[in-house]
């Protein structure tokens, strides 16, 4: 079993400043790609940035220059470091990993419970 676990969310005014957590434990054997995901009411959830082990990163439109994503493969850990927020960024965010599990040896998809970020005007 894998378990990821996210910290970091909360309040911020706008152009302010957060960074997010996600820490993978459990049967990992390896992880590939990890991601951050987030869903604001009403609408679906979306990619905000991911990282390949390797560290190649893509990023969604709306959040480019604005955020970095990056990971600490001994750690097994990803980062969103978020900077000049708007109000359009509230939203729960999700962090996600492709992870080859140890027990198995089977590559599984594995989300977090989810963080909320609230930007306020």
């Amino acid at each position: 079993q894998v378990q990821l676990v996210e910290s970091g969310g909360g309040l911020v005014q706008a152009g302010g400043s957060l960074r997010l957590s996600c820490a993978a434990s459990g049967s990992i054997f390896s992880i590939n790609r990890m991601g951050w995901y987030r869903q604001a009411p009403g609408k679906q959830r979306e990619l905000v940035a991911a990282i390949t082990s390797g560290g190649t990163t893509n990023y969604a439109d709306s959040v480019k220059g604005r955020f970095t994503i990056s990971r600490d493969n001994a750690k097994n850990t990803v980062y969103l470091q978020m900077n000049s927020l708007k109000p359009e960024d509230t939203a729960v965010y999700y962090c996600n990993a492709a992870v080859l599990a140890r027990s198995t040896y089977r590559m599984g998809d594995y989300w977090g419970q989810g963080t909320q970020v609230t930007v306020s005007s």
